[in-house]
């Protein structure tokens, strides 16, 4: 099967027909005149029929040259309708866009989506919210928030926070079972597991870079609030992020298990496919995604709430102990009137 003919070997002969001159169509379109003479005769060689008639001061349409210009003027009409579709002659802000981000993301997180929607509202948003690792580019989104030891090659990563995974256990649990001294002692404790890319059951822990540790699980769930909470109620040991974790700990709800021993480096990153011709509402959504993340994500942050909230249920426990007294007192001052 013969190749179909070039867009621009029907430009130049459109052209030349508008123009009925090939220097003024060599002119218009920014190419010398020679191109526009070579072009032709490609065209009329790829179709064995002569489309001009050419003289020394005047160019007359063949019969096959006018059923030609015809559609040639079609495909050229339609070419300029599909480029323009998908060209922004501007910065407006709009088209599709697709985020895969993990569950169990704080509330500021949602809220910081309601404002990029409102504030955005040509943007067509759809915000995919799963513990699995999709692909971007083979299905189909344009950004991906990720939290990970190792990062995907391929991808533009724009870090947003620092992290590490660490081996957390419950004071009950620890007591009843006792502390591991090493990482082989782990196989007389019950183990809380993940899903390997929020798809398998995993098998190993991760120890950093390339090196992984097999585990027995006793419990698999690729929810991370209830890998959290079957820890915190004392189930067994648990590898998770420290950031969902710094109240616990700083409460002694959690305490690490195996520090330096078991944890590994992690990043919380904004990712996308490429850098290049990114369109403004990817752009934007990048820029408000990563000023979230430094605001929400930094371990300055972090800790200044959990100390806020720390001493909020320290006030509340407080006045709560002190209203069995208060209500003691007024029941005697109501028995004492009687």
């Amino acid at each position: 099967m013969s190749e179909p003919l070039e867009t621009a070997e029907f430009l130049a002969f459109a052209k030349t027909v508008e123009a009925k001159s090939l220097s003024r169509a060599a002119a218009e379109l920014g190419v010398p005149r020679a191109t526009i003479s070579r072009r032709l005769a490609r065209l009329e060689e790829r179709l064995g029929a002569r489309l001009l008639r050419r003289t020394t001061r005047s160019l007359v349409l063949t019969d096959a040259g006018e059923a030609l210009y015809r559609h040639a003027r079609i495909v050229l009409d339609a070419v300029g309708d599909a480029e323009a579709s998908v060209r922004q002659t501007d910065d407006a802000v709009r088209g599709d866009l697709r985020v895969s981000v993990p569950g169990d993301l704080p509330p500021s997180f949602y809220a910081m989506i309601c404002e990029f929607a409102a504030r955005y509202p040509d943007v067509r948003l759809q915000v995919h919210a799963s513990s699995r690792r999709v692909d971007l580019v083979r299905d189909g989104y344009d950004v991906a928030l990720r939290a990970s030891i190792q990062l995907e090659p391929g991808l533009i990563a724009r870090r947003i926070a620092s992290d590490r995974l660490i081996a957390v256990a419950s004071p009950a649990y620890l007591d009843a079972h006792g502390v591991p001294a090493t990482r082989r002692d782990l196989a007389h404790h019950r183990c809380l597991m993940g899903f390997a890319r929020g798809e398998l059951p995993q098998t190993h822990w991760p120890l950093g870079g390339d090196s992984t540790m097999q585990v027995e699980g006793a419990l698999f769930t690729n929810d991370l609030r209830l890998l959290v909470e079957s820890a915190a109620r004392g189930l067994g040991i648990a590898m998770l992020p420290r950031m969902f974790v710094v109240p616990l700990l700083e409460r002694g709800a959690l305490v690490q298990v195996l520090p330096g021993t078991l944890e590994v480096d992690s990043t919380v990153a904004v990712v996308y496919p490429e850098r290049e011709l990114m369109p403004p509402q990817v752009r934007v959504f990048v820029e408000a995604i990563v000023a979230w993340g430094k605001a929400e994500l930094d371990e300055r942050a972090i800790s200044t709430r959990c100390a806020e909230a720390l001493t909020a249920a320290s006030g509340r426990d407080s006045k709560a102990r002190s209203t069995p007294s208060g209500d003691r007192s007024r029941a005697a001052r109501r028995k004492a009137r009687r």
